[in-house]
């Protein structure tokens, strides 16, 4: 062949619209139970989930509220797969006394957590949020050392976990997590709220649960809600399920406090 006669190809060069654009960042915003708009900056498209705000997080945000005398205040909160960190800054607004905010050690979804807690107009000052990548069932030091110094071995008073429970391969380095980083004292909890955004695996979502009991924990069913729509209109099975936010307290058993 003549190759001076041929047209010259590019054999690695994709087709033009082989890539989607990618997305910018985006903004959302939250009422709070006061009327004050809370605006959170949001990543671009993010595989690790990061640039949507889900309805775990904005109803456990409205649980704490409703029980930020019992919950928040005073206490010291850890948030575990934050993304945007709504409910962690509910927790700061309203009175705890530390909290450490984190989610997967991305760059740009820590960044992105800090300029949450950088442009919240509500937060006291100095702010006492802060945000750390962390990946569960790692060493929690990093996390602990937020802590006044007398509870850094102790841990934190409740944890916060919001639409973790759909990466089933990760329930036992969560579980972990829970385990390494709750006070071993009656009062401490972890709220896990979810939504089954794939029905068809409900169950091993809740698998969860059991494998908590297992770990030492009083497991506790403490809401049910149903929003007014569903967060992805394409997707398919049981819509009142995909609809649904459940919500679970998880405590230490008595036998559990006071071993290490």
């Amino acid at each position: 062949m003549d190759s001076d006669n041929e047209e010259t190809i590019d054999l690695f060069q994709e087709p033009e619209g082989y890539f989607e654009k990618e997305k910018e960042p985006t903004q959302v915003q939250h009422r709070t139970s006061d009327g004050q708009t809370l605006t959170l900056h949001l990543v671009g498209q993010n595989p690790l989930w990061g640039h949507l705000l889900w309805q775990a997080g904005r109803i456990i945000s409205d649980y704490l509220e409703e029980n930020k005398q019992s919950l928040i205040q005073d206490k010291t909160v850890l948030e575990l797969g934050a993304g945007a960190g709504l409910p962690s800054l509910i927790s700061a607004i309203n009175g705890a006394k530390q909290v450490v905010v984190t989610d997967y050690p991305d760059a740009e979804l820590i960044e992105n957590l800090r300029l949450n807690i950088k442009d919240c107009p509500l937060l006291p000052q100095p702010a006492n949020i802060h945000a750390e990548g962390y990946l569960w069932g790692a060493d929690p030091s990093p996390l602990k050392a937020h802590l006044p110094h007398a509870e850094q071995d102790a841990g934190f008073d409740l944890l916060i976990l919001a639409d973790l429970l759909f990466n089933h391969s990760e329930h036992s380095k969560l579980l972990l997590s829970i385990q390494r980083t709750l006070k071993k004292e009656p009062g401490a909890q972890a709220l896990v709220f979810f939504t089954p955004y794939r029905p068809w695996l409900l169950e091993k979502d809740l698998a969860f649960f059991d494998l908590a009991r297992d770990g030492g924990f009083e497991v506790e069913k403490i809401l049910e809600k149903v929003m007014d729509k569903v967060m992805f209109e394409e997707d398919r099975g049981d819509e009142l399920l995909r609809r649904t936010v459940f919500g679970y307290r998880l405590r230490w058993e008595e036998s559990s406090l006071g071993s290490s």
